[in-house]
This record gives structure tokens, C-alpha cells and sequence, in this order.
């Protein structure tokens, strides 16, 4: 594979560990020589539902990353992302239900959500002005980590789509929808990531972000040109790239070119494709985010009225069921009592152990309290015997568990 990316083949926490530290020889290089710099990690966390559903970066990546950066003796380390804007105005701590800011406070570093940052003016299509995150402009070392799934409006979220959480606040993301392809990639034109680790271990196809269906492709694609990582990921989910939006619009623009399209065709891909089903939204959805009505439906979503609407419990309903909304706003949180083992149903199998992102030795270290336990709930969620269990409230985890609870433990 060209020098400019590479890709592994992963799935137990030992192996990802493994393969960050090679993408860390490869690309060593960018690493900064002070071990005072400013590093930035953009994971994607974009909703409440984890990485086994296929959509959002699995902990185990970000852990393995912040662990290869602390081997190497920097320690000012930021995760940080802006989730989607309906966690935002809900008031929703995406980097608590995911156990980020969990994990920062293992590891020592900092954690922070985008969408409260200090904005830094970038410029989009016709003139517009919006707020970008200063944490992406000014971090020494920017690495992008985002979770390859589909994408019901783009087509395809990967590298460049993962930019958009670096967005402040739900005003300055609506300004990016008002020509979603190539407002995206102007922010990628102003804000650049050194490195993109991308989250191809369990993906998502279907009616992404949200809606659509985990897919185990375990695989962690490293490189430096968003554009053509966002391309062989379109291949390996056997994609024609022009239904990608933001390539489509790339290549329009010059910025995709023959090159990228001649190095894609030159990897070794076939061995690690599959074909992913496409993002087909119902037929409201579709009808109202074309991009020739898309403006219209901004100009009523983004009034008053529309947004208290939305807010309400049967307005939130309503859009959920049309399909015009992926997520679902529920305030109960998360009480985690205790998790144990059953012994008697437990066949030691391993796959608690490959999945806990701090690397304890489970099934045996389950339940051995707040120290060494970021109550991801990853153990719970993949164990094929269902021999770990959960004492305390699930919360906001009832509804993952109501839509992928068979597909997690199946396909983990």
C-alpha cells in the first residue's frame, strides 16, 4: 500500500494496541519534538450509542492512542468532539454516556466538548462565516479518528465528514447544512488534521449515522490525505465514490484527482472488502434533505416554534418515526451498582477480555471497582452466554440495547 496510508487487520485490544504503534512508526514523523505540544484527539461521538453499534470510535482506539502518545512522553493531551446538535440542546453529555470523560481521567488528560470551544471564524459558500473549535486550529498534533459508517444525507461518514464535530455550538452546525458537501470540505480546507486513524472495526451500514446496522470489518486504516482515505473506505464498503457526497463534490472541485484514484486501485483491498447495504432513508426524509428543498426545510427548522416542537416528547416521536430524526433524546442516565460474573454459564471464551478497552484480564477482573472499571459496559454487551451482569439502572443503554443487543453479541 502506498506510503501515504496503510491498513490493519484487528480485533482484540492486544492487537489494536499493537497497531497503533506501527501507524506510530510509519508515521512518526509528525510527531512533535516537544513533549509539551498541544495534541488534540477527534474522536467521532457524534451520538449515546457506542461503538458496537456502529456508530460512534471505539474506546479501545482511543486508548490505545493516548496510551502509544504517553509511551512516547507527551502528556498534554486533549479528546475532545461536539456531538450532534439534538445532545447539545437537550443538554446531553455524549462524553459521559460514552465513559470519554471516564477515560481521560484514567489516562490523565483532558477532555472537552466541542460545541462549548472558543470559535475561530472559517469561511463557507457564499461568504458565510461560522465558528470552528480553536483546539483545531492551534493543537500541534491534530489526529483525526473517525468511525467509518454510512451516512443518509453524505452517503458515507468517514475522515472528511468527521470535521464537522469540530463545529461550536447547533448555530454554527446549521450553517455547514446549508451546502453540506462543500461546506464540509471547506472546513477541511481551513482545518487540517496531521494524521487520520480511522474506526473500521465494527462499521456501519445502512441508514446511517444512527439508524443503520453494525458490520464487523475489523480493520483500523491509518494515513494523511482525508480524500483518499475517505476513497478506499468508499471501496472497501463497495461504494461508487460519486455517491459519496464529499467526494463527489472533491472531485468536482480538483481536489479529488487521478492520483488518488490510481493509488486506491493499486491496494490490496479484496481481501478486506464487503459490500455494505446503502443508507436509504425513508421517503419524507429523502424527499425533504434533497439538496434542492434541503434550504427550506433550514429556514422552518430553525425557527422558534419549530425547535420548542421538537423539544417536546410527542414532537421528538414524530420525527423519529417520519425518519427526519436518527436519535432518540432520552434523559435517564446510566447507574452502574455493579457487574459480575456467572460462573456457571461463563465458557471463558475471551471476548470480554478483547473488548475491555483498558486491557483487564476479564472475565476475572469484572466488578473489581471504580479504579480499574470505566463502566463502558463493553464486557456486558459482547458476551455471547450473557454470564457478565449488570446490577443498577441502564437508562439511556435500553434503547441500544432494544434495537442491537442480538447484533452486538453476534457480530463482536
Amino acid at each position: 500500500m502506498d506510503e501515504t496510508m496503510m491498513m490493519e487487520r484487528v480485533r482484540s485490544i492486544r492487537e489494536i494496541r499493537a497497531a497503533v504503534d506501527r501507524i506510530f512508526l510509519r508515521f512518526g514523523h509528525l510527531l512533535p519534538s516537544g513533549r509539551d505540544a498541544r495534541i488534540l484527539l477527534k474522536p467521532n461521538l457524534n451520538a449515546a450509542m457506542n461503538a458496537l453499534t456502529g456508530n460512534t470510535t471505539d474506546l479501545r482506539l482511543c486508548a490505545a492512542v493516548i496510551e502509544a502518545l504517553r509511551n512516547r512522553g507527551y502528556r498534554n493531551i486533549t479528546i475532545a468532539d461536539g456531538s450532534n446538535s439534538g445532545y447539545y440542546r437537550n443538554k446531553i453529555s455524549v462524553l459521559t454516556r460514552l465513559r470519554i470523560d471516564a477515560l481521560a481521567r484514567y489516562y490523565g488528560i483532558g477532555a472537552a466538548d466541542l460545541n462549548y470551544a472558543q470559535p475561530v471564524p472559517v469561511l463557507f459558500e457564499d461568504g458565510v462565516q461560522a465558528g470552528v473549535a480553536r483546539e483545531c486550529v492551534e493543537a500541534d498534533l491534530f489526529i483525526n479518528l473517525p468511525k467509518l459508517k454510512t451516512h443518509f444525507e453524505m452517503g458515507m461518514s468517514c475522515c472528511l465528514k468527521n470535521l464537522m464535530g469540530c463545529m461550536v455550538g447547533q448555530e454554527n452546525k446549521k450553517k455547514v447544512h446549508k451546502n453540506l458537501a462543500r461546506n464540509i470540505l471547506h472546513i477541511n480546507e481551513q482545518v487540517k488534521p496531521h494524521l487520520h486513524i480511522i474506526d473500521g472495526m465494527i462499521a456501519m451500514e445502512g441508514l446511517g449515522p444512527t439508524r443503520g446496522m453494525p458490520v464487523h470489518l475489523g480493520l483500523l486504516i491509518a494515513g494523511t490525505d482525508p480524500v483518499l482515505l475517505d476513497l478506499l473506505c468508499a471501496r472497501l464498503a463497495r461504494f461508487d465514490y460519486r455517491t459519496v457526497g464529499t467526494l463527489r463534490v472533491a472531485e468536482e472541485t480538483g481536489l479529488l484527482t487521478a492520483r488518488h484514484h490510481a493509488l486506491v486501485g493499486t491496494a490490496a483491498t479484496d481481501a478486506h472488502e464487503r459490500t455494505f447495504l446503502p443508507p436509504k432513508a425513508r421517503f419524507l426524509a429523502r424527499f425533504i434533505h434533497h439538496p434542492s428543498r434541503q434550504k427550506y426545510f433550514l429556514a422552518i427548522r430553525n425557527t422558534k416554534l419549530f425547535s420548542l416542537l421538537c423539544s417536546t416528547g410527542i414532537g421528538g416521536k414524530i420525527l423519529y418515526a417520519t425518519g427526519l430524526r436518527q436519535d432518540v433524546f432520552t434523559t435517564n442516565e446510566v447507574r452502574c451498582d455493579s457487574l459480575s460474573v456467572d460462573r456457571s454459564v461463563c465458557k471463558r471464551c475471551g471476548r470480554c477480555r478483547d473488548y475491555c478497552p483498558l486491557g483487564k484480564e476479564l472475565p476475572d477482573a469484572v466488578g473489581g471497582g471504580e479504579k480499574v472499571c470505566l463502566h463502558c459496559l463493553y464486557c456486558f454487551m459482547v458476551c455471547p452466554e450473557r454470564a457478565i451482569r449488570f446490577e443498577g439502572e441502564l437508562g439511556f443503554v435500553q434503547e441500544q440495547l432494544r434495537q442491537y443487543d442480538e447484533q452486538v453479541r453476534k457480530i463482536s
